[in-house]
């Protein structure tokens, strides 16, 4: 005869049809995984056999399956009647006496080898849930902290009555399952104390790119449920799987996020609350709530569960704040990027207008419509087709009206959270964690929701023009040289990564500093001596860190290790900071510190900055962070580039001075590679190059030195080409000195990608790589190539 309740020791994956997908998998991994380390708290599971059996009491099956016949799940307001009422009837029906007394000696057994004082959570698992090409993710409910057998029956009996929530009911309409053929089992489950320590969701893929080779963690206080219903906005960490393996410390990104509230345990749970939401301590919250070292664990964890299931994963995670470990609480395949199609579809705005709000980005797309903020659950139904839904947070339980919208935004939630895995799931824009978009958005604004620049998601004001490609890569040839890409922007590497490529022949560290730091480096380096309000500025900016100059030195090194990651193990030639006094001036602090230059563009940048007494200690944070990526990450795919070098004296000194601060030419395979942009550099091209590993031409400033024309000017564009002929013979020389050399010989300006004739004479005068804007890339790849 079946059983009703199965330990989890006893089950394993192929168990799904018995107790669901969340329950077969937590008794794969206490099986399987225990013995390479990975903790997963006990427990047991209640069958989809029991469930049945309970369905056979009373007809309570047919009543459910009349109720649901015909019901319209569109019509939001019928939904929620026949839902409730299904609900009733179930909390109301008794226990078969087998399954009754089943519950009851599992637990006694449960408890009997738990700690004492250990509580329990019960949660849900649908017996279609969690497969491959569905995510059940959170439909059915889940109750903390519970102890005591009536305690435990009463959850159970929620937990199956859950499988009728209205967003539930509305899910397998949509993805096409019959209701009757989808049984629920619920999981009773050793609470691990996170609610003394903290939590949170980890996906084995980059969960907006879908990229591979990074594990995508997010944490906060206290127990997973907040970040997981999108309640807070939490910490958020990237570490690169292939050099994880190698036992490198390879966290490539860090993110601090506000972590407001925590739940923990009440102690109140004789009145049934078995939980409580409180506020977390503001220097509490100015720190991220894991170390490097619990991150590390939490990669390890990810990569050895994902290896064992052979894909993707969508992991939950907590942090015990008794015994300090970590526990796996649970996994389930991702269903969202490792199902799409290649060749989708990119979106690119074609200009912009007034930023009102902004927050994390989720799905790479772009949304117009009318603003409609929903302050309450109940005012759902006033949501239309094409609508911008906006709200405080949302959970699964508005599914059925997020279909409808256009976009979505929210002031509270991570990446990880519900509303951002539905959002995925639907395939429409959202914003989380904007903080106040309901106060700054108003009902019937026609706003523009831009999801598609990277890590941040912007809200503009009014109807912006967009354009959607699809660029199906097919079969493409070998071609005659490498095609390389520029890349600013850390945010969009991992979806530029998988455009087909050679690697970076361009990462500018100008992104870095305006965006990810945005703060002069003298003034980090002279902290002390700042005024208060800029002290606040860099405080704020800095929280999470050690002090200002470790969140310098580490914000630089996760910028270049995320595209190094992203490309690894292709070469990633960074360009080191190339600010104009101008642009240098617009940082917190940057007008303390910067001459005011007439032509900035020709003053002081580059080489000269860098080893000038007023820039030194400055260029030599930048140094530190790049030994950090290459000797502690193990990116020694990142080579280094020097820009604007107008002299040999400047050459020799640069390299010099980049030997002293630990960056020596040829140690750990360090390539140093010329911006080669001066006129003076190809004239006397022999004379640099005896100095650096190759050249990587940058076109708009040669030509703009070699036309005397500013490449800003509107008054003269119609002139400024790179095919002049007086441009073309300096390139010439440059490629002739590298070919003669035997050093590498690259471009990295704007020519290639916007002149096809340009890029096909680079090659047939002998360029090693074209490194192109991203969007160009397979269009000169097949230009090159074409028969």
């Amino acid at each position: 005869m079946p059983k009703h309740v199965i330990p989890f020791e006893n089950l394993r994956n192929t168990d799904v049809g018995k107790v669901g997908g969340k329950n077969a998998s937590l008794g794969e991994m206490i099986s399987q995984l225990h013995a390479k380390g990975v903790r997963v708290p006990t427990g047991f599971a209640t069958t989809a056999h029991a469930f049945n059996e309970f369905l056979g009491h009373n007809d309570l099956g047919k009543r459910i399956e009349v109720e649901l016949e015909n019901l319209d799940v569109n019509d939001v307001n019928k939904l929620a009647k026949v839902g409730k009422t299904i609900r009733k009837w179930i909390i109301e029906t008794p226990f078969p006496a087998d399954l009754d007394q089943a519950i009851i000696e599992n637990y006694k057994l449960l408890t009997k080898n738990s700690a004492k004082g250990t509580t329990f959570a019960v949660r849900s698992s649908a017996t279609a849930e969690d497969l491959p090409d569905a995510s059940f993710a959170g439909q059915q409910e889940s109750f903390l902290n519970i102890e005591g057998i009536e305690n435990i029956k009463h959850a159970v009996k929620e937990v199956f009555a859950s499988l009728y929530n209205d967003r539930a009911i509305s899910y397998r309409v949509h993805k096409g399952f019959i209701h009757a053929d989808v049984a629920i089992s619920a999981g009773v489950q050793q609470m691990v104390r996170s609610d003394q320590g903290c939590s949170g969701v980890m996906f084995t893929i980059d969960t907006e790119s879908g990229f591979r080779d990074v594990v995508f963690i997010t944490a906060s206080y206290g127990l997973g449920e907040t970040v997981v219903q999108g309640a807070v906005n939490p910490d958020e960490f990237y570490v690169h799987k292939p050099l994880l393996r190698q036992g490198k410390p390879a966290i490539v990104r860090k993110s601090i996020g506000s972590k407001k509230i925590k739940m923990i345990f009440s102690d109140d749970t004789k009145a049934g609350l078995s939980t409580k939401t409180i506020d977390v301590a503001e220097p509490e919250a100015n720190q991220y709530c894991i170390s490097d070292e619990d991150i590390l664990e939490l990669a390890r964890y990810a990569d050895t569960i994902e290896s064992h299931y052979q894909c993707p994963m969508d992991i939950e995670w907590g942090k015990n704040g008794l015994d300090g470990k970590m526990y796996i609480l649970q996994a389930r395949p991702e269903t969202v990027k490792s199902q799409a199609q290649s060749g989708t579809d990119t979106y690119k705005l074609l200009e912009t207008g007034k930023a009102i709000v902004a927050g994390r980005a989720v799905t790479q797309k772009i949304g117009v419509g009318p603003v409609r903020v929903v302050s309450d659950p109940s005012e759902m139904h006033t949501v239309q087709p094409g609508d911008i839904l906006v709200a405080d947070m949302t959970d699964p339980n508005w599914e059925p009206v997020m279909k409808r919208a256009s976009a979505l935004v929210t002031n509270r939630g991570g990446r990880t959270c519900h509303a951002a895995i539905i959002a995925r799931e639907l395939g429409i824009p959202a914003i989380v964690g904007s903080v106040n978009a309901t106060e700054l958005l108003n009902d019937g604004d026609l706003v523009t929701v831009a999801c598609s620049e990277g890590e941040t998601g912007i809200v503009y004001q009014g109807e912006l023009n967009y354009e959607v490609t699809t660029e199906n890569n097919g079969e493409l040839c070998e071609p005659p040289v490498k095609i390389m890409m520029n890349v600013g922007n850390p945010d969009m590497a991992f979806t530029f990564a998988q455009i087909p490529n050679h690697g970076v022949g361009l990462a500018r560290l100008e992104f870095v500093i305006n965006n990810m730091i945005g703060i002069h480096p003298k003034a980090i380096i002279n902290y002390q001596a700042m005024p208060a309000d800029i002290q606040k500025a860099i405080n704020y900016r800095a929280r999470g860190y050690k002090n200002p100059k470790d969140f310098y030195v580490e914000k630089i090194a996760e910028g270049v290790a995320t595209i190094a990651a992203a490309f690894f193990p292709n070469p990633v030639i960074v360009r080191l900071s190339d600010f104009k006094s101008n642009e240098y001036k617009k940082l917190i602090a940057g007008d303390i510190y910067e001459p005011d230059e007439e032509n900035p563009m020709i003053g002081f940048r580059g080489a000269a900055r860098y080893i000038s007494e007023e820039f030194q200690e400055c260029f030599a944070l930048e140094c530190e962070a790049m030994k950090k990526v290459r000797n502690v990450m193990g990116l020694t795919n990142v080579q280094l580039m020097i820009p604007f070098v107008r002299t040999v004296s400047e050459a020799t000194n640069v390299i010099q001075l980049m030997s002293q601060l630990g960056l020596k030419r040829g140690e750990n395979e360090l390539k140093i590679i010329m911006m080669c942009e001066v006129p003076s550099n190809a004239i006397i091209a022999d004379e640099f190059m005896q100095h650096f590993d190759g050249f990587s031409i940058g076109s708009n400033d040669l030509t703009q030195l070699t036309l005397g024309m500013d490449r800003d000017s509107g008054i003269l564009a119609d002139g400024f080409d790179e095919r002049n002929p007086a441009v073309t013979k300096l390139i010439e020389m440059a490629i002739l000195s590298a070919k003669k050399s035997k050093k590498y010989i690259g471009i990295c300006g704007q020519g290639p990608s916007d002149h096809p004739d340009f890029a096909n004479w680079l090659v047939k005068q002998g360029i090693t790589s074209l490194s192109l804007n991203p969007d160009t890339v397979i269009s000169t790849w097949k230009n090159l190539t074409k028969k």
